[in-house]
């Protein structure tokens, strides 16, 4: 209704509307009288409308945008809006209308919010992306109800009971958005498999693949034919080598390298030539469109193309003749880029190797280093060159993170602990590689008019370095203006906090004052590598838009005619199933840390103030990676009052808690499956400060 009425007061907006007229224009009976009248208070009240002489004006500096809705697990959300250039809307929990991850919406905008940024409320849900609702099942006096994971509504919702499924208090169920019948029980949270698959119903995420695209898969030969080997350069001569993760199976790039005179280097990075076996307008390919990229949980993989194609056919195995795409690139030794080249090409890997074992090569481990003993001089080659490119990079003011992850440690198939994930050199090696084959890809193209997808980074915008600003401002440091920051302060920040206790705080937060990194048509750059062009061709097995850019570059080098391609919608689809997947695998992730930390009710742990609500103060304990909550209440029995935005102070006791503080916490509750957690701080022992 409020859109209708909003519709009708924009016709009119210079000689203003009234009551009877909009009734009468929206053709509404005498009933809807009522209805008309509270939507009319609640956009007054909203500083939608003014009311001047009995007559409605909409305000100008309100208005109505289009989007994607994106919610988070404390009841806010953010709006993507369709139009270009336009900055993300913040949608408070209260005027989110219900609406869910990948919903289509309208919203309110108000220009200049609360906090000094786009602010909105949702007004009409014009497409409902997801068809089922997740949710606990309850029962109150024998009717059944479901309070919902991701409603941000209040309370319990009744629906409709089905007569074929008959699931118990404390299960989780589904039931249809529209109508709130039940579709489907998954079980207690805590049996085995339901998390993932909630969350794959949550994020409605793909596993099976259509028929359609199996039958295509089963009918591709992995043989290489004499033809095919003809029109490829051949590098099966070079030493040529997969580094990935110990669990890994599908290998997208392989890299080689040789020492050049004059302390030059001659780079061979190798992808796998995905494109050879996906059509465009194939089965295969509008799967892979679909799903837009592979998904990792810590015990599964939700992979963009068939197994016979991720894991086999296209995987770059070791020691098997592979179809691939390579980017030959010479630097000085400085590293400049002197020269780029690309082929397509033929390789064969003389190893499989993984992080754990080049890390321990570079580290001179015996036993490692007899076992590859053909390989060390080049590993040494490949670390020499990457910490010239790294050293480089930096210099040009990419930001270099060093943030700490969680990794789930099983044992016999059972979840068991958390542990920290430690990147190592070799982890920076392939990294370096890889963002110099998708520079030179994207700066050959680009320097020759050619239309490709580009990833991009926006600089941040001034609100939130304005905010960062003021954290900062809190321990002391400092940046200059907004409008004048660039990377190199961001990063020269970093280096300061280096070593403090302060250090994981403050880098969250110069982190969360970034953009996120989408694709686009568009160059706009990469503000986080410092890149000027720069796109992604690397891992055309696990992301779409490789998979594209690969097509328009072997078009180009085979100087054939480079069909139109909608990069624009690509780009807007890719860049939302890219968030959608990495928010499942976060959520999958700390719902797991979550059960890991029920078993540890009462213990005692270190944890950091990362914000003071009003509920409290929001502690991420250390080494788990995730928030829970010391009510006010549980505060040393205390009143405490807001000193800033940064500090609170207790009336009694003088007690003070600032954000970036570490404090000692005791676990007093957990649920896993809201991922909620009770705190309250450890009693100090005789001697001990706080």
């Amino acid at each position: 209704m409020q859109h209708k009425i909003l519709s009708l007061l924009r016709e009119n907006k210079r000689q203003g509307t009234s009551f009877t007229r909009i009734i009468r224009e929206l053709r509404l009976s005498h009933k809807e009288k009522r209805t008309v009248q509270k939507c009319l208070r609640e956009l007054e009240k909203d500083g939608v409308v003014v009311r001047f002489k009995r007559k409605y004006f909409p305000i100008a500096k309100i208005n109505i945008i289009r989007g994607s809705f994106s919610g988070s697990d404390r009841g806010f959300g953010f709006v993507i809006p369709e139009g270009k250039h336009l900055e993300d809307i913040f949608i408070p929990p209260r005027h989110t209308k219900d609406a869910l991850t990948g919903d289509i919406v309208e919203v309110l905008v108000e220009e200049n919010g609360k906090k000094g940024k786009p602010e909105g409320k949702v007004i009409k849900i014009v497409k409902k992306e997801r068809r089922k609702i997740l949710g606990i099942y309850k029962e109150h006096l024998g009717k059944p109800f479901l309070l919902p994971f991701d409603f941000t509504s209040q309370g319990d919702v009744a629906i409709v009971q089905s007569k074929v499924l008959h699931p118990k208090q404390g299960m989780v169920v589904a039931v249809e958005r529209e109508a709130l019948r039940l579709t489907d029980v998954f079980g207690y949270p805590d049996d085995p498999g339901v998390d993932t698959n909630v969350i794959k119903g949550k994020y409605q995420l793909l596993s099976a693949f259509s028929k359609e695209s199996i039958r295509e898969a089963e009918a591709i030969s992995g043989e290489i034919s004499q033809e095919l080997r003809q029109n490829r350069k051949d590098y099966r001569g070079w030493m040529t080598v997969t580094i990935d993760g110990e669990s890994a199976q599908d290998f997208d790039d392989a890299v080689s390298i040789k020492q050049l005179d004059g302390g030059r280097f001659l780079l061979g990075v190798h992808i796998a030539d995905v494109s050879h076996y996906v059509r465009p307008g194939s089965f295969l390919d509008r799967e892979a469109y679909r799903r837009g990229t592979s998904v990792y949980f810590s015990d599964e993989t939700l992979p963009m193309l068939p197994e016979k194609l991720s894991n086999y056919i296209c995987s770059l195995r070791p020691k098997e003749e592979k179809l691939t795409f390579s980017v030959v690139i010479e630097f000085d030794k400085e590293g400049n880029m002197n020269k780029s080249d690309f082929h397509l090409s033929l390789i064969q890997t003389a190893e499989r190797m993984t992080y754990d074992s080049v890390f321990k090569i570079f580290n001179g481990d015996p036993a490692e280093r007899r076992k590859y003993s053909q390989l060390i001089s080049d590993l040494l080659l490949m670390r020499t060159l990457a910490r010239i490119l790294r050293k480089k990079r930096v210099e040009q003011g990419s930001l270099d993170f060093d943030i700490e992850e969680p990794e789930l440690v099983y044992k016999e198939g059972l979840l068991h602990s958390v542990a920290l994930f430690e990147a190592n050199e070799a982890h920076q090696v392939i990294e370096e590689f890889m963002v110099a084959a998708n520079e030179a890809v994207a700066s050959s193209l680009t320097q020759r008019n050619v239309p490709i997808l580009y990833r991009i980074h926006p600089p941040p915008a001034r609100e939130r370095i304005e905010k960062l600003q003021e954290i900062l401002a809190h321990f002391g440091l400092s940046i200059p203006p907004a409008k004048k920051v660039t990377s190199k302060d961001l990063q020269r920040i970093l280096n300061q906090v280096k070593g403090r206790p302060e250090e994981k705080f403050i880098t969250v937060q110069v982190l969360r004052s970034l953009k996120l990194a989408v694709y686009s048509e568009e160059n706009k750059g990469h503000y986080g590598l410092a890149k000027k062009m720069y796109t992604h061709f690397t891992s055309p097995i696990r992301r779409y838009p490789d998979l594209v850019v690969h097509r328009v570059l072997k078009s180009f080098c085979q100087r054939q005619k480079i069909n139109k391609i909608p990069l624009s919608s690509i780009a807007r689809h890719c860049s939302e199933q890219e968030r959608n997947a990495s928010d499942a695998e976060r959520d999958l992730l700390k719902w797991r840390i979550f059960r890991v930390l029920k078993r540890k009710l009462g213990e005692e742990f270190d944890g950091i103030i990362v914000d003071i609500s009003k509920a409290g103060l929001v502690v991420e304990l250390k080494d788990y990676f995730v928030e829970g909550l010391i009510p006010f209440m549980d505060l040393d029995g205390d009143y405490f009052y807001r000193k800033n935005k940064k500090t609170i102070i207790g009336r009694r006791s003088g007690a003070k808690y600032e954000l970036g503080d570490w404090v000692k916490v005791t676990l007093v509750s957990v649920d896993p499956l809201l991922q909620r957690m009770h705190l309250v701080l450890t009693p100090h022992k005789e001697g001990e400060s706080r």
